[in-house]
């Protein structure tokens, strides 16, 4: 199976880096059964980062319907008022929506066998696009207002486990989002081998739409 995570003009490498590493460990862990790949959107080449001009490099185009996840980060760049700078993040995002990214995101969702998973803000990329409309989602909290005014259902989570959506909020929850996705795939014992690996522990608890529903305080 396949890990792809999307590269497209104004990421945010950490969203990147930190899911490529958690589940390029788990892939060794497993036996190579995992393959994680940077992807292209519609070719593969280099992709420029919101951060200081920092590329990686796409090695593959996304192929949306192969098992396994679609991961999108979100963005990075300057946050500013001033209407000269026009590379802000939410106009980095929206942009996304202008891309092939929105079609081939709902190719996945139909793919019986495939996970469409977001970084901080790669659900309020996804939700702008029209694609989490009365889905469970988070995103960064500085833009969980925005996402549910899309009509995407806010959980304030760490990581947000809505089937085939799985979101996560702030930059370094990458690192829970990936743990989260190779313990939903392979199990608690690989999850936990790659946290001791990295000698982190994973925050908070996923929220997942079963079980008993709490009383109001």
């Amino acid at each position: 199976m396949l890990a792809q995570i999307v590269l497209f003009d104004g990421f945010d490498p950490l969203d990147v880096i930190a899911p490529f590493e958690v589940l390029s460990a788990g892939a060794a862990a497993v036996g190579g059964r995992l393959e994680v790949r940077l992807v292209g959107i519609d070719a593969p080449g280099p992709v420029t980062s919101g951060t200081g001009g920092l590329q990686l490099t796409a090695t593959h185009v996304l192929a949306p319907t192969e098992p396994g996840f679609v991961i999108v980060p979100g963005a990075a760049g300057p946050v500013s008022a001033d209407p000269d700078v026009v590379d802000t993040i939410p106009v980095l995002l929206a942009r996304v929506g202008e891309t092939g990214l929105p079609g081939k995101v709902r190719q996945a969702f139909s793919a019986p066998d495939t996970v469409v998973a977001t970084v901080c803000g790669g659900s309020l990329a996804l939700a702008m696009a029209g694609l989490l409309e009365g889905r469970h989602a988070v995103t960064h909290h500085l833009g969980n207002d925005v996402l549910e005014a899309t009509g995407t259902h806010v959980v304030h989570a760490r990581v947000v486990d809505d089937g085939d959506l799985v979101s996560a909020g702030g930059v370094t929850s990458g690192l829970e989002l990936a743990l989260h996705l190779l313990d939903r795939q392979f199990g608690p014992q690989v999850a936990h081998a790659v946290e001791e690996l990295f000698e982190h522990e994973r925050r908070g608890t996923v929220w997942r739409p079963i079980g008993s529903q709490p009383l109001p305080a």
